[in-house]
């Protein structure tokens, strides 16, 4: 993987720890998505309006076919998470959903975009799926899911996170292909697949308008940093595509993990460090790997 694509998965990486442990924090729902779209599309509208000058009006309706697909996969993927972190600790949820993303995601690349793994893909591979387990938990994870008291937060983790993990290879493969093949800007990508989603996030909010009104009131400023920070943390990891195979950069941009588990185990509460820092430096083998590969 070359240096400078590295450097943008590892950039993004951190920007997407600190927009998930900021939507923990605010624990909020479907009209937390709706309010953080609108924002998104306010904030980022004079980026999309010159990076889609001349090149919008050329799209024909493959590229518009991925880009609603696309959008489609991230709203699930962005409700699923919420769900998760209401119903389950971010250290359980985060790392779950981060691990399945990227096997799936590596699957999906040498499937559809005929990437050939090497021994050290494999290697990187097998590292930052050994780091997930333990960032975690570890065995830890194991003792907590078979106590009555915390069973019930535990299996919903694992449930919701590997949900969530599923539509992350889902939008991988489906942004891979549209950055690769159709040569789409990574900035239209999120920004048209943001406008596609924010007429269903309408309908979904519009039953409850009390309580859109009340995320409105309480969750503007978490949202407002999700709308800032999200779109660039995804358009970087979008421009390391463009330089290095897909099957690299899926697996690579999850040592957002180590930042998500030391930072947000630290700021929520949540136990298990020690495991975590075994699973961190797991995950820099393999990301080392993924690089000398």
């Amino acid at each position: 993987m070359p240096i400078l694509a590295l450097g943008l998965v590892l950039v993004a990486a951190l920007l997407h720890a600190l927009w998930n442990i900021v939507a923990k924090h605010a624990g909020g729902n479907r009209h937390f998505a709706l309010v953080c779209g609108l924002m998104l599309a306010v904030l980022w509208l004079p980026v999309a309006l010159w990076a889609g000058i001349g090149a919008v009006a050329v799209w024909g309706w493959k590229e518009w076919a991925f880009i609603v697909a696309s959008a489609l996969t991230h709203l699930g993927y962005f409700l699923s998470l919420l769900r998760g972190y209401r119903e389950s600790d971010l250290t359980v949820v985060y790392p779950v959903a981060r691990g399945t993303g990227p096997l799936l995601s590596s699957l999906g690349a040498m499937l559809l975009l005929a990437e050939q793994p090497t021994a050290f893909t494999l290697l990187g591979l097998a590292g930052i799926t050994l780091g997930i387990v333990m960032i975690a938990g570890g065995p830890a994870l194991w003792r907590r899911a078979h106590r009555p008291q915390e069973r019930a937060r535990v299996h919903a983790g694992l449930r919701w996170g590997a949900a969530t993990g599923a539509l992350i290879a889902g939008y991988t493969v489906l942004d891979g292909y549209s950055v690769k093949v159709l040569a789409i800007s990574p900035i239209l990508i999120d920004y048209f697949g943001n406008l596609c989603r924010i007429p269903f996030m309408l309908a979904m909010s519009a039953g409850d308008r009390a309580g859109l009104k009340q995320s409105v009131r309480t969750l503007w400023k978490h949202a407002l940093l999700v709308a800032a920070v999200s779109p660039l943390g995804y358009i970087l990891v979008l421009y390391a595509v463009r330089m290095a195979p897909l099957s690299h950069v899926a697996p690579a941009r999850e040592i957002s993990m180590l930042f998500a588990a030391l930072i947000g185990g630290r700021l929520l509460g949540e136990e298990d460090r020690g495991w975590r820092m075994l699973g961190a430096a797991c995950m820099a083998v393999g990301v080392a790997a993924l690089a000398w590969g």
